[in-house]
């Protein structure tokens, strides 16, 4: 019997050990500016890229850089959807409609290497009422800056290189970037209800479950060797 327990144990351990370390380096971040869509709730991250929302007059648009993995991790703009004081020096024009943008260029263990991010800023965008929240954003925020994929790189020059690269989990910066030009995972949106994707790393919860069901399978395996010897 200890000689079977001497025997299990080193491989519930490594077994263990490997369920850990595949969950990590599975979870790769990408830095780049993830787009926002503000309500009276609060922040939702958008389904669709800049270039192809018409927001309504009234509407506010957010744009925020940081280095996540997917729309459940990112960081939202850390300022909040207020129409009336971002507009409240335009009034309202026939012929035009106005969009509040608020353009937050994140913190700085975001930033690229040499990089310090500009302030965080708002502004009130008067223009046509067809146009798309990119054209909103080219308004009051030039020089924009996108890739051959029409993902959106940088806002008023920031950052000056880069668009969309791994800088964390298994691989290099050479590794499958983000393809929309909203976000890394632009097929689920943010339901805006939560603080962001400021929290920490951490084994996820398939991964714990994976460790458990590891640990149930080494007690099993000890239980009905005793029991034969019994």
């Amino acid at each position: 019997m200890r000689h079977l327990a001497r025997t299990v144990a080193p491989l519930i351990v490594g077994a263990v050990l490997a369920v850990l370390g595949a969950g990590t380096a599975q979870a790769a971040g990408y830095r780049y500016w993830s787009y926002w869509e503000g309500s009276a709730s609060g922040w939702s991250y958008a389904t669709q890229g800049p270039s192809l929302v018409r927001p309504e007059d009234g509407s506010v648009q957010g744009f925020r850089f940081s280095v996540s993995a997917d729309s459940q991790d990112a960081s939202k703009p850390r300022h909040a959807p207020d129409f009336a004081k971002i507009c409240a020096g335009t009034p309202a024009k026939d012929g035009s409609k106005r969009v509040a943008l608020v353009i937050d260029p994140g913190v700085a263990s975001d930033a690229p290497d040499g990089e310090t991010p500009p302030p965080l800023r708002t502004a009130c965008a008067r223009v046509a009422e067809d146009a798309s929240s990119a054209e909103a954003l080219a308004s009051v925020a030039k020089p924009l800056r996108y890739d051959a994929g029409a993902m959106l790189c940088a806002i008023s020059g920031y950052p000056a290189t880069g668009c969309g690269e791994q800088v964390s989990g298994n691989g290099d910066g050479g590794s499958e970037a983000p393809t929309s030009a909203s976000a890394a995972d632009s097929g689920n949106s943010n339901d805006g209800s939560g603080s962001g994707g400021d929290d920490g790393g951490g084994p996820s919860a398939s991964v714990l479950v994976g460790v458990g069901a590891v640990l149930l399978l080494g007690i099993a395996a000890v239980a009905q060797a005793r029991r034969r010897r019994g």
